[in-house]
């Protein structure tokens, strides 16, 4: 009997690991609920409830495939070894199948679970699956991972012309099996479960998002490149929640996308080619994760930028994640994570730039809050965000380029469309007075809304002293000789 290992990949349609498993005999699905790993991870409660939701279609899914989804609790991932063996010899298992997932922690629970499993002459077999390439497979001549953006998406597209990754098959029925499928929890100790208003933004299931992403290569990838950075419109896929969960595959989003667009890649439409770029934007930051492991273990990517003198500000990092800093479009943003668990992508750099340069607060309190709130929350594209948008990261934005939120706000938002919908105690303003409600006047500004936090002009001067103070990479590696 065959065992598949369910993770970040909650679907039964091109799922390489659940169609590798069932070509080689009767298979039963496992999923283990790890509240202690997730905690330390920062996930989201809303992202657990998400994970959860979206067992209850998969199961039924896998039912009619006569396919048995068990749950299983390994609190933390050091404990993952010893359920999936205990739960392999009762069932006679002889080999497990699971997708990889990227990490410093989830490599090293892999390679425990695999060791445990061969110690006893079960098999342990992993399958790339949440990637278009094997981590390792594209690299510069000199044999080591790209650090820049445009580099890799070149390899890539190279690769694509080449070989277009395939969709794979979906497993038959199988004989019924003498095993009975779990109930699944409805809640985990420690995750609150969000209101039905968050919960209807998102609906579970392979369906709804196969839907999304019909509905958006249909409508709406034919005006991506126009209109992704207005926040007013509803101008993205939505699909990152799904993608994060593996509910959705980057392989099917490729292959729609391909479709409305006569199958080419960098020509056709603008729309489409965007959008597969922000695909691949996705791709680059999981091959950083395994090619450089540090940005795992909360380190920035060029250490260098290790020694700036971050800020200790509570008060104003209070208000940033209240979204009460006296910014429209940065208080609109956070209110936007806080009641839907996402943020315009856009958005997300404007208000990351905002914490780090203008506030001088390290990028890491940033990185966690996101994680803490976003549906959508992933190690790699989160972390590669933030260490974009604080110039720490690789291919960052260079340390003196500083998104002004009130130019962007005019600029992406000129209506304020958006601000007025997240923040109707400034419905009442024009739109020249909406992005910076503190030119009105007044001891107290707005009624009901707070005062800037902080000078632009001279908070970005702080941050630009702060950088061009930093020791160069070349002394570092001078003093670490």
């Amino acid at each position: 009997m065959q065992l598949i290992w369910l993770r970040s990949d909650l679907r039964h349609y091109d799922n390489t690991a659940l169609s590798a498993a069932a070509t080689r005999g009767p298979t039963v699905a496992v999923y283990l609920i790890s509240p202690d790993q997730w905690r330390a991870h920062d996930d989201a409660p809303c992202k657990v409830d998400f994970w959860l939701r979206n067992l209850r279609p998969l199961s039924d899914s896998l039912q009619q495939l006569n396919i048995p989804l068990l749950i299983r609790t390994a609190a933390a991932w050091d404990q993952a070894p010893a359920v999936l063996l205990e739960l392999c010899q009762q069932l006679g298992i002889e080999a497990v199948h699971a997708n990889q997932e990227y990490g410093i922690n989830e490599t090293r629970r892999d390679k425990a679970v695999a060791q445990a499993l061969d110690a006893k002459g079960i098999e342990f077999h992993s399958y790339l699956d949440q990637l278009l390439f094997q981590p390792g497979s594209i690299l510069t001549q000199s044999g080591s991972y790209f650090q820049v953006f445009s580099q890799f998406r070149k390899v890539c597209y190279n690769r694509l012309h080449m070989a277009m990754p395939q969709i794979v098959a979906s497993p038959k029925a199988q004989a019924p099996l003498h095993v009975t499928r779990d109930p699944l929890p409805e809640t985990v100790d420690g995750f609150a479960v969000p209101g039905a208003a968050l919960r209807a933004l998102w609906p579970a299931g392979e369906e709804e998002a196969r839907q999304r992403l019909a509905q958006f290569a249909d409508e709406q990838i034919e005006y991506y490149k126009d209109q992704r950075d207005l926040p007013a419109r509803p101008g993205t896929s939505q699909l990152s929640a799904y993608l994060a969960a593996g509910v959705i595959s980057p392989r099917q989003c490729l292959h729609a996308a391909l479709q409305s667009n006569n199958g080419e890649f960098e020509s056709g439409s603008p729309g489409v080619s965007t959008w597969i770029t922000e695909l691949l934007w996705r791709e680059f930051y999981k091959h950083i994760l395994v090619g450089y492991p540090r940005v795992s273990r909360h380190r920035a990517f060029r250490p260098e930028t290790e020694f700036l003198p971050w800020r200790d500000a509570p008060t104003e990092l209070a208000a940033w994640k209240q979204g009460c800093t006296g910014f429209p479009i940065i208080d609109a943003a956070i209110r936007q994570l806080l009641q839907t668990g996402w943020m315009h992508n856009r958005l997300r750099m404007v208000v990351a730039m905002f914490l780090t340069k203008n506030l001088l607060i390290d990028w890491r309190e940033g990185e966690r809050f996101f994680m803490q709130h976003l549906i959508d929350g992933d190690l790699a594209a989160n972390n590669g965000g933030w260490q974009w948008s604080s110039s720490t990261g690789t291919d960052s934005v260079p340390y003196f380029r500083i998104f002004n939120p009130l130019t962007q706000s005019e600029r992406f938002d000129p209506e304020g469309r958006f601000i007025k919908h997240w923040l109707p105690e400034l419905a009442d303003l024009n739109k020249k007075q909406l992005h910076n409600p503190a030119l009105i006047g007044g001891l107290f500004g707005v009624a009901n809304y707070p005062v800037p936090i902080v000078n632009l002009s001279q908070s970005r001067d702080r941050a630009l002293s702060a950088f061009k103070n930093l020791p160069s990479r070349q002394m570092l590696e001078v003093s670490h000789g």
